[in-house]
């Protein structure tokens, strides 16, 4: 089957990586719906992970927001894997590269992938929601245990898509736009279940979608080829033989 992907990939121009958490444990960065993974644990002040990770919850109990955000939801220690690093090689191998992302990690733009929609945001940006200055995640994490701003004193808040909150519609408009004009997809580490992200696959419209994923999701029978193996395996391999 990857022979057959290889060579599809010879004969395509434009391609686009949808990456979701199953890239980033390769990282070690727990994912969340997994039977270890964040949604797993129990409940913190009786209120679950969702919860906790709400605008509603960061507006009404920043420090609780925090405290569990900044626990759970930074990983500046970890670093892009081989999968990352992969669709980079593939980037500089002169192919029209787009990564469409539901993390929120920052590991693709640390793998120096040039085309990036992050669908929910970045933890590496945040800004003031008072007066808009922005902040890098090193200055918010000095300013624990509530990150305030150092101009008008207004609460810092990461740029990213909390629970309660819409996506970006300039964003969503792009990643369409993007898997629309793909000539292949290529699906990673994603149980394709957190709507309304994982419904932007059904803009493609080509017929070379490729799942890579350990557990089956909802879109398997819509996949050209699937693979339930290591995103930074296939990935790997397909470099190789391509090379």
């Amino acid at each position: 089957m990857l022979i057959k992907v290889v060579k599809q990939l010879k004969e395509s121009k434009r391609i686009v990586f949808f990456t979701g958490a199953g890239i980033s444990t390769e990282s070690n960065i727990p994912d969340f719906r997994s039977s270890n993974g964040l949604y797993s644990n129990n409940a913190i002040n009786g209120l679950t992970p969702e919860e906790l990770l709400s605008y509603s919850c960061f507006k009404k109990t920043p420090q609780l927001f925090y405290d569990y955000y900044f626990s759970n939801m930074i990983h500046i220690d970890k670093h892009p894997n081989i999968a990352h690093n992969s669709i980079t090689k593939l980037s500089n191998m002169g192919y029209e590269v787009t990564v469409i992302t539901q993390n929120i990690d920052g590991l693709h733009f640390l793998a120096e992938n040039k085309n990036i929609i992050e669908l929910h945001g970045s933890v590496y940006k945040n800004y003031c929601m008072k007066c808009g200055h922005k902040f890098t995640i090193k200055e918010v994490l000095s300013k624990k245990p509530i990150p305030y701003c150092d101009y008008c004193n207004g609460l810092i808040r990461p740029d990213v898509t909390l629970y309660g909150e819409s996506l970006n519609e300039e964003v969503i408009d792009s990643a369409i736009k993007a898997i629309s004009l793909a000539d292949m997809l290529f699906v990673i580490g994603t149980s394709l279940v957190v709507q309304p992200a994982a419904s932007l696959i059904q803009y493609y419209k080509g017929n070379h979608l490729v799942l890579i994923n350990k557990s089956p999701t909802p879109y398997d029978r819509q996949a050209t080829y699937r693979f339930y193996e290591s995103c930074g395996k296939i990935m790997s391999e397909i470099i190789k033989r391509l090379g």
